[in-house]
């Protein structure tokens, strides 16, 4: 019998909840967004861009969630850690993008993405939680 053990629960944590964002995003996306799109002013190509780029992100955060499951598994934390601070700058990043372009376009915007942000942040910080981890609480 093969004995797996968790060794950081903050990236399984981290793992399950992108794997959930990652099914959110595609059902919102599918079911909200994107059948918007679907007027006649505009062209089918840009219906097309506009929906894969909105799953780049889907598939982001499902590759995030898989790689932070596998993580979490890992006995020698510190060979990852690179990967999970790649991952915060990734998503530190997006926060930013979301923001400044949401910002730039529509101010008053900004509070529709509050649920999106504190997700975001929420996420980050376990991230960082579980980089802090030292070998001894493994």
């Amino acid at each position: 019998m093969v004995n797996i053990k968790i060794t950081n629960f903050y990236y399984l944590i981290a793992g399950v909840l992108a794997i959930l964002f990652a099914i959110t995003h595609a059902w919102n996306g599918q079911s909200t967004v994107l059948p918007t799109l679907n007027i006649e002013v505009i062209s089918l190509s840009t219906q097309t861009i506009f929906t894969y780029v909105w799953h780049i992100i889907t598939a982001e955060n499902l590759v995030f969630g898989i790689a932070f499951i596998f993580m979490s598994f890992q006995t020698d934390q510190s060979k990852i850690r690179f990967t999970a601070w790649l991952i915060v700058t990734i998503l530190i990043v997006r926060l930013m993008v979301i923001l400044g372009v949401t910002a730039v376009l529509d101010v008053v915007g900004l509070k529709d993405t509050l649920i999106d942000s504190i997700a975001i942040v929420i996420y980050v910080v376990l991230i960082i939680l579980g980089t802090r981890m030292k070998k001894k609480q493994l």
